[in-house]
């Protein structure tokens, strides 16, 4: 199964707070794609580049609707718990 994201992809950004998703987002961002908002716990209520940042998925699902895709930029130890 492929996963395709185009212009009308609405994407969350899990760890955006982060070096690599801060940088990430930001490439994706120039590319076109919507990064919509992020999530960092801890972090709600910041800003990257302009996006709002959220603590859990839960809020930033509750304050934005459904999201698409969502991508995830933890440390390793981290990605179990953010992917569930």
């Amino acid at each position: 199964m492929a996963i395709l994201v185009n212009e009308r992809t609405r994407v969350l950004v899990q760890g955006i707070t982060g070096r690599e998703g801060r940088a990430r987002a930001r490439l994706m961002r120039e590319y076109g794609t919507q990064v919509i908002a992020g999530c960092t716990p801890g972090r709600g209520g910041e800003e990257v580049d302009g996006g709002p940042v959220y603590d859990t998925v839960g809020e930033a699902v509750e304050a934005h609707g459904h999201f698409d895709a969502s991508v995830v930029y933890v440390p390793a130890p981290l990605v179990k718990d953010a992917a569930l």
